[in-house]
Formats: structure tokens, C-alpha cells, sequence
């Protein structure tokens, strides 16, 4: 494949290094002069035409998961709602053909998932029912369903539950599982046990709509966002809110922290019917500009760069070692990709209608998304997931 002038001035670049330092990237592991040469490969791998597939796999699909020991792809399926409608899942692909390989049957419908690849275990959030499900991704058993949620009793009989999960978060060093459970009155956290799968704490005091989530291992920290501007720091020791900032971003939908440079990224979604709704309730607000990823200081809430991404940015993920920050674009139908250092723009990728959750092959350089159908599409129809290969 012929090489851009760009790419191909990089590439020489890279060589010009290699040959300076006498030797390979290996044996100068530590030289600064390496250090380099990774960083012009990361770049030159950034410059490249990422190659995009995409397979119609079932409806309603939400959250997705990759897992090396497995080599699988696991997204989770709603199904739908009434007669006849398709039961809720998860589904195991073939990472290269997005091929199902396997179904597994769920109790309650499913949309948030995360992966504790090295136990073997996916854990499901059922939103809707207040509860998570744990599978098993060697057998895709399920080991158990844990409700997390009280349920309580309408007028009309039926069943409510205060919260609804989106999504989840693990500290595997400490055995727990993080899902803010959000509400338009007062959100809260709830905290599972993962060694007994047992609830173990509720941490209420998050605000209105608490959505976004990220975990600080070494700061051992947690962060919470939501869409009325609020930003909150949880002591994972204590199982306390530390602090609460309100900040100068609206709609915090979802968080990835950078762990080694100190930051915290943030999609402020900017959507005008949550503004408009807001300044019903509260006519001296005013809304900030939204379609963008926030970045803050970690410690202090302040807000260090606004980067523009496509209209109503969803997800978000980080990719540390090849300093690139990916960025769903429900509105827009794109998925943008963005140096992580300087906040360049590297690539727009279009994925009509609506790119929606993001997992990453790191080892392959494979990035995986969710695409939900626009308003056009059939009830009831397949929703797709695409690979993306840089």
C-alpha cells in the first residue's frame, strides 16, 4: 500500500534513529533515543487509514467487551419489550468476523458490561431490574444474579426501582464492583462484593442523574460524574464521598482517567432537550457549549482543555500507550480520534446512525463499536457492531 508523504517521512524518520543508535528498539530499551523511536512508531501508527467492518448481530445492543483469554468479543442485547419480542442476551463474536459464535440467555435485560478477564468472569448490568448478572465466559454459564436494588410497589401494582445501572466499574485488587446508580432525584453508588456476590454498601449524595464512571487504582479513588454539572471523588478505602465540585460542564455523560499523566476525560454531551428541560426547572441556568471532551485536573475539578468532537459525544476510551483518546459521536454518527497529548484530530470515522460504546484490542490494535439504528430502521431490528482496525 503506498504510503502517505506524511507517514512515509515519519517511517524514515524512525529508521534514521534506529540506525543512529546502533542497534534495535529492544536493546535500547531505556535510552532516551528509544523512547523516541516508540513515540515516532505511535505516530506513524495513528497516520494510517483505519480499516472499518461491520456486521448486523442483534438488537438493542449496547455495552461490548474484549477478551484476550478468551478471544472473543462479548456485547450485551436489551431484546425488546411486549409479545414476541426478542429475549434480552449476550453474545459471543469472532473478533476477526464479528461472526456469533455463541448466545447466552439472560434473565433481565442488559445493557452495561464489564470484563474481569483474568477470573473468567462478565459482569452484566441489568438496569431496568436493579441487579447485575455474572456470567462465566469460559462455559457462558451464568454463576448468579445479584440484586443490588430494593424494589418497591406502584399504585398500579407494579414493580419500580429507585435506581437504574449504566455503568460499571471493577477494583479487582479489592474484590469490587462500582455502579452508580443514577436518578433524577439523588443518585447513588452501590457496591458489590465480587469474592461473595453480595451487595456491600449504597452511597447515596451523587445528584441528579449520576452517569459517568472511572476508577483510580493507585489513588485508590473513584470519580463520578453527572448531568447536572456535578463531579464527585469517592475514598474506595473508606467507601466515602472525599469531595464535590460543581464544574463548568453540563451533561458529564461518560469518564476515562489517564492514570499516568494525571487527567480526567469527560464527554459533555450538550444535548438541547436536557438544557431545555433544565431551564424549566431552573430559569437563571445556562448551559456550556457541550460537543466536547472536558479534561480536568483530577485533584481539584479544574477544567485544563476543551477538545470539539462530533455532535452529541457519548463514550470515551483511553489508549495510554499509543497516546490516543477515542470518542463516540451518537449524533454525528462518527467515531473521532484524538492524539491524547495534543488533543490533535487524527481520524473521523463514519459509522452511521449511531456509534455508541467502545472496547479496545490492544494487543491487535482493534477497536470494536457498537452502532445503534436511527429512527428509520424497523422495530425490532439487528443493530451492528463494527471493527476497527488501525
Amino acid at each position: 500500500m503506498k504510503q502517505s508523504p506524511a507517514l512515509w517521512a515519519i517511517s524514515a524518520l524512525a529508521a534514521a534513529i534506529l540506525t543512529a543508535c546502533g542497534g534495535t528498539v529492544a536493546q535500547q530499551q531505556a535510552s532516551p533515543v528509544a523512547q523516541a523511536v516508540s513515540t515516532v512508531a505511535a505516530t506513524a501508527e495513528n497516520l494510517r487509514t483505519p480499516q472499518v467492518q461491520q456486521q448486523a448481530v442483534a438488537p438493542a445492543l449496547y455495552e461490548l467487551a474484549y477478551s484476550a483469554r478468551q478471544n472473543a468479543v462479548f456485547v450485551a442485547s436489551a431484546g425488546g419489550f411486549g409479545e414476541g419480542a426478542a429475549s434480552s442476551k449476550v453474545l459471543r463474536l469472532n473478533p476477526q468476523t464479528l461472526a456469533v459464535e455463541a448466545e447466552i440467555a439472560l434473565p433481565h435485560r442488559s445493557f452495561g458490561v464489564v470484563l474481569d478477564d483474568a477470573a473468567n468472569r462478565l459482569y452484566v448490568g441489568n438496569s431496568l431490574e436493579g441487579s447485575i448478572t455474572v456470567l462465566d465466559t469460559r462455559s457462558h454459564a451464568i454463576v448468579a444474579t445479584v440484586p443490588m436494588v430494593t424494589p418497591t410497589q406502584k399504585d398500579d401494582g407494579k414493580t419500580s426501582f429507585e435506581h437504574h445501572f449504566r455503568e460499571l466499574v471493577l477494583d479487582t485488587a479489592n474484590h469490587r464492583l462500582f455502579a452508580p446508580g443514577l436518578s433524577s432525584k439523588d443518585s447513588a453508588l452501590y457496591v458489590l462484593d465480587t469474592q461473595n456476590l453480595k451487595l456491600e454498601k449504597v452511597i447515596p449524595g451523587l445528584g441528579q442523574v449520576a452517569t459517568g464512571v472511572a476508577f483510580d487504582a493507585k489513588g485508590q479513588r473513584l470519580f463520578v460524574s453527572n448531568l447536572r454539572g456535578g463531579l464527585y471523588e469517592i475514598d474506595t478505602r473508606s467507601l466515602s464521598i472525599r469531595q464535590s465540585h460543581a464544574v463548568q460542564a453540563d451533561q458529564l455523560l461518560n469518564l476515562a482517567l489517564d492514570a499516568q499523566g494525571q487527567r480526567l476525560f469527560a464527554t459533555d454531551q450538550g444535548l438541547d432537550a436536557i438544557s431545555e428541560r433544565r431551564k424549566k426547572a431552573e430559569p437563571e441556568f445556562q448551559p456550556t457549549p457541550g460537543n466536547r471532551v472536558v479534561v480536568f485536573n483530577p485533584d481539584t475539578a479544574a477544567i485544563t482543555a476543551s477538545i470539539p468532537t462530533g455532535n452529541g459525544p457519548i463514550a470515551l476510551l483511553l489508549d495510554e500507550p499509543r497516546h490516543r483518546l477515542f470518542v463516540t459521536n451518537r449524533g454525528a454518527g462518527t467515531v473521532t480520534v484524538f492524539d491524547s497529548r495534543d488533543y490533535r484530530l487524527l481520524h473521523t470515522i463514519e459509522l452511521p446512525a449511531h456509534p455508541n460504546s467502545l472496547a479496545l484490542d490492544a494487543a491487535h490494535n482493534v477497536l470494536y463499536v457498537t452502532v445503534k439504528n436511527g429512527r428509520d430502521a424497523a422495530r425490532g431490528s439487528a443493530e451492528s457492531v463494527a471493527r476497527i482496525a488501525f
